[in-house]
């Protein structure tokens, strides 16, 4: 039986599709997808500043949830509150909320909205590298 992670959020934008290069680097072993209650364009601040940490995202696709990949999630983690509310979790699937706040959000200069996409992706990636420990213990 394959691991399968599926990351949840509003728009598959940003939060998930980091979420999603952040696994695959991390998890290789994981079947890997995310997805949002809207699909959005990908975000190219979030591809900027991914690639400045070494990860491509910039041909991931942004998708909305699909309920069989939702059921068949080994791990499901929702990244706002949109998706959790939204996404109907199943009974037997082990899920995990990470409120990040929404970087599309931000406002200021050009400096300030690159460094709150920069601090997202570092919660996301911590979240990450905590969920392989939890994963490979």
């Amino acid at each position: 039986m394959t691991n399968n992670i599926y990351f949840l959020c509003s728009g598959n934008s940003c939060r998930g599709q980091i979420a999603e290069g952040y696994a695959k680097k991390y998890l290789p072993t994981w079947e890997v997808e995310s997805a949002g209650v809207r699909a959005e364009d990908i975000n190219p601040q979030a591809v900027k500043v991914m690639a400045e940490d070494n990860v491509d995202i910039s041909q991931q696709k942004s998708k909305t949830i699909d309920d069989l990949l939702l059921k068949q999630a080994t791990i499901v983690v929702t990244l706002s509150g949109e998706a959790r509310d939204k996404s109907g979790m199943p009974k037997s699937t082990r899920w995990f909320d990470w409120p990040i706040s929404d970087p599309t959000l931000a406002t200021g200069t050009e400096t300030e909205i690159t460094q709150t996409y920069r601090d997202v992706r570092d919660d996301i990636k911590q979240n990450i590298l905590e969920l392989k420990k939890h994963i490979d213990n």
